[in-house]
């Protein structure tokens, strides 16, 4: 998979995406089927291209760095993934808008904003608290660092988990 220099786009560790992923099938390889994801601040792509992976019917991808957005295309053409997603450039808060305009909701949202961007934690988790995009029973996941914490509750959002590993964590919300 390919990447681009620098931390803007870090990529998540191979072993915490495990470890995600781990957490949301639970001892059930095929929970994932079917489902919709956003993967927003997606840089790589590398967690919506996992959950392709693992039969997610739709992942749309939303990155705001161009040199990013092109990086997510290469890594899904090399892998040979015609369909189920969509790549989306621009900030993350008018991608959502969009996507709230024209009706689209997920099962799952992983945010993963540059570390060091906090207020896009709080911009984000309140757009997705507010609007109707996040299903009734959706997971919305935040990567950050553990020095930062994005807050308990955003709207109708509520963390319900969090998972450290080394100087990550995910915080799991619903």
């Amino acid at each position: 998979m390919q990447s681009l220099p620098g931390m803007d786009t870090r990529p998540t560790s191979d072993r915490l995406r495990e470890t995600l992923f781990n957490v949301l099938c639970a001892g059930n390889p095929g929970a994932l089927e079917g489902t919709v994801w956003l993967d927003l601040y997606a840089g790589t792509g590398a967690v919506g291209i996992e959950a392709l992976s693992r039969g997610a019917l739709q992942v749309t991808f939303v990155e705001s760095a161009r040199q990013a957005t092109a990086v997510i295309e290469k890594n899904l053409k090399s892998l040979a993934i015609r369909e189920g997603f969509a790549v989306i450039g621009g900030p993350v808060a008018v991608g959502l808008r969009r996507l709230q305009t024209s009706g689209a909701s997920a099962d799952y949202v992983f945010l993963d904003p540059p570390y060091g961007m906090e207020p896009e934690y709080t911009g984000t988790l309140r757009i997705l608290g507010e609007g109707a995009i996040v299903k009734t029973l959706g997971v919305v996941i935040t990567e950050h660092d553990k020095r930062f914490d994005p807050g308990e509750k955003h709207g109708r959002l509520e963390r319900y988990r969090i998972l450290k590993q080394g100087d990550a964590v995910l915080s799991f919300y619903r």
